[in-house]
């Protein structure tokens, strides 16, 4: 039950000047986050693709309260694939981002989002990846799937995500589950009410294999977004019962969590994609981070007691 109690605490100012200046936790932090900068990430992304896996980035930063500030999100991400141009990974790392860098909230929200991202998915296809639209809180999905549409018109694989403990992401699910469609499944990691998403930790499960199952059986493609080793198996049954190759759907898991998993996975030939934060506006992607998993937490608290 400590899960909203962490997802609550990660809107607040008040926690967030708490722990960052708490002097263990960069150190905690850098587990989940491998670095603020480009410069700091791209000998991580050398590495784990060295070893054969795949890689999804994530400019991390959400509280954008200004055009200039969603300008600049947009400028960090093209100058990511630049980079990422130059080293020749293009086919082995995509881009992860969240409309709400990109002036969603602001007035007119919509329209600068879309304006924003849609050089940043441009930029992307010119080195042959492509770009994920992560699901933020329910109030914000009309908006971020019509993002989605609209860029398929010109990038058709441009991906989203959907959340399990969302009543509404079957219905989604079945719509989005069409020929041509990325779709990564997560479990989700905001706080929302008991009137638009399940509560119950073994509900959410149930209807992760139900949602797992339309994408799986759908002519899509499927991006299993989950370190639960009981849905990893599902996954892989359920692969197995639709006829799906190994290159015809993929599993994603968090850098820091799970690493030995990541390379078992690609040892047996399927798809591991590794979902890569990094910048310095940690705060909130950190946060769901501790409530999604309790291990986390006790790791977080554990080295606050031992380091502190």
């Amino acid at each position: 039950m400590l899960g909203p109690v962490i997802l609550a605490a990660s809107r607040s100012d008040r926690m967030r000047r708490l722990i960052s200046a708490a002097p263990v936790t960069k150190q905690v932090v850098d587990r989940f986050i491998p670095g603020e900068s480009v410069d700091d990430v791209v000998p991580i992304i050398e590495d784990l693709t060295g070893r054969g896996l795949e890689l999804t980035m994530d400019v991390v930063g959400e509280d954008i309260t200004n055009p200039g500030q969603a300008r600049a999100a947009r400028d960090a991400y093209l100058a990511l694939i630049g980079r990422l141009g130059e080293l020749e990974l293009g086919e082995r790392v995509e881009m992860s981002v969240k409309l709400s860098m990109f002036g969603q909230a602001l007035p007119g929200g919509h329209g600068l989002a879309l304006g924003n991202v849609r050089p940043v998915v441009e930029a992307a296809a010119a080195i042959g990846t492509t770009v994920t639209l992560d699901a933020e809180d329910h109030t914000t999905l009309d908006s971020m799937f019509t993002v989605h549409e609209e860029l398929r018109k010109d990038f058709p694989q441009t991906g989203c995500v959907i959340q399990a403990y969302l009543f509404r992401t079957e219905a989604d699910a079945r719509r989005l589950a069409a020929a041509g469609s990325r779709v990564r499944l997560v479990k989700g990691a905001y706080k929302e009410p008991a009137e638009v998403a399940h509560q119950n930790g073994h509900e959410i499960d149930k209807a992760y294999v139900r949602i797992l199952k339309i994408l799986m059986e759908g002519e899509g493609y499927p991006m299993v977004g989950s370190h639960d080793p009981r849905l990893i198996a599902i996954a892989q049954e359920l692969a197995h019962r639709a006829g799906r190759k190994p290159d015809e759907y993929e599993f994603q898991m968090l850098y820091g969590i799970r690493g030995d998993e990541h390379l078992r996975l690609a040892a047996e030939g399927h798809r591991m994609r590794v979902y890569t934060a990094y910048g310095t506006d940690w705060y909130g992607y950190f946060m769901r981070r501790l409530a999604e998993k309790p291990a986390n937490l006790r790791f977080f608290l554990r080295s606050m007691i031992t380091r502190g």
